[in-house]
């Protein structure tokens, strides 16, 4: 195998790139540039010494691989992260039953101190909705539940004196 390989440099790039891209694909779910980067370096090298570009030694396939490293990670750094990278943020659900939802403090909340309560036996994060003009609130307040994300409601002060829906 090694005299095969030693005959043949450019398949033993060619398995290490393909080896490197299924772990990659498998292990990672793409998630790591790294790993990809230098599975499409090691194909590369692969190609290039297979088409007699490159000489058929061990040196200049490891020259040939570190170059080639750099450069699929230069060229492809940019367009993977821009798609990575999610710009628009996803919109509050304010369609939910639990919207408009009246209840009393049980603590103190701010803008960098958020709070929690207890409804429906979940304990939810507390936080004031980033539209009212309040910078704190403090305990034993009537708020309303202005929206909802994921284990947080997002709440204002109520304008009015209403009997809350329930004591949180």
């Amino acid at each position: 195998m090694i005299d095969y390989f030693n005959e043949h440099i450019y398949s033993f790039w060619f398995v290490v790139g393909f080896i490197l891209l299924a772990l990659e694909a498998v292990a990672f779910g793409f998630s790591t540039g790294f790993v990809l980067f230098i599975g499409l370096a090691a194909l590369t090298t692969g190609g290039l010494m297979w088409s007699e570009i490159v000489p058929l030694t061990w040196l200049s396939s490891i020259a040939t691989f570190t170059i080639c490293s750099v450069l699929v990670s230069v060229v492809l750094w940019k367009p993977l992260k821009s798609l990575q990278s999610n710009d628009k943020v996803p919109e509050r659900d304010n369609t939910s039953d639990i919207v408009g939802l009246k209840f009393r403090l049980t603590n103190d909340i701010s803008i960098s101190h958020p709070g929690t309560t207890r409804y429906s036996g979940i304990e939810w994060k507390v936080e004031i909705d980033p539209s009212s003009s309040t910078q704190q609130i403090s305990a034993g307040t009537m708020v309303t539940v202005m929206a909802v994300d994921v284990g947080k409601f997002w709440v204002a002060v109520m304008e009015e004196n209403i009997t809350p829906e329930y004591e949180g």
